[in-house]
């Protein structure tokens, strides 16, 4: 069974469509790399998967049920882009990764012994326990994603969707988030990721969706990373460098 299923998913902004019968599916214990162009519809599928942006048609599936209950069971998390953030709240690391939490909660919508040690567990698998009391908009570009990754440990998520997780990062974090979902997927987590650097996609992915409005391929990153393929989506006359 595919952890998440797409089929025939179009969705339109007025005149401008943004998928146009999109298909594909992941499997459990996976990384799948997402890449296009800028405008090609990555952050849209996501949203669309999380139910936050109307779909015209198609069907998306979650561990083969319906995504509402899917999300009801905080088995998906979301990560979006850091523009669509707000960085001043005042809430702490801690806070932010403990909401991966909520949808465990009973009535009371208290926290119990075994949600915070989940969190703890979450903050020392992404390397912050030491800045959990930090408000995140202090943090570096890095750690802030490193903070929506652990939000989804604590959810104990069965899927991932983290939306350009490697935009501003130096190589090291870069490096360290990639080992770190390279980690999940053995523990049985699935990932999907968007990302603009094409020479990490070997290292990070085990296959990769080219995407330009449609599925243009799903493949292995060598395949994806064919020129004449990067080219349906990027245009003749584009190079690697044209993704970021």
């Amino acid at each position: 069974m595919a952890v998440l299923e797409v089929a025939g998913l179009t969705v339109r902004y007025g005149a401008v469509t943004a998928l146009e019968e999109v298909t594909f599916g992941l499997e459990r214990g996976t990384v799948t790399g997402l890449v296009g162009m800028n405008g090609s519809g990555k952050s849209t599928l996501f949203k669309a998967v999380m139910g936050l942006a109307r779909t015209e048609s198609g069907t998306v599936r979650l561990l083969g049920g319906p995504p509402e209950r899917a999300r009801r069971q905080g088995a998906v998390a979301y990560s979006p882009q850091s523009e669509d953030v707000d960085w001043t709240f005042p809430v702490c690391v801690r806070d932010v990764v403990r909401m991966g939490r909520y949808g465990r909660l009973g009535p009371t919508r208290r926290l119990r012994d075994e949600d915070e040690e989940r969190v703890d567990t979450a903050l020392a698998t992404t390397g912050l326990t030491d800045l959990a009391d930090r408000q995140i908009g202090a943090l570096s570009g890095g750690q802030r994603k490193r903070v929506f990754v652990a939000r989804g440990l604590a959810q104990e998520a069965d899927l991932l969707l983290l939306d350009e997780p490697f935009a501003g990062v130096d190589r090291h974090t870069q490096h360290t988030l990639t080992a770190l979902l390279r980690d999940l997927a053995a523990t049985g987590r699935t990932v999907l990721v968007s990302t603009h650097d094409l020479d990490n996609l070997a290292a990070l992915c085990d296959e990769a969706i080219l995407l330009h409005r449609r599925v243009i391929l799903q493949a292995s990153p060598h395949e994806v990373l064919r020129p004449e393929n990067l080219a349906r989506a990027f245009g003749a006359a584009a190079s690697p460098e044209s993704a970021a």
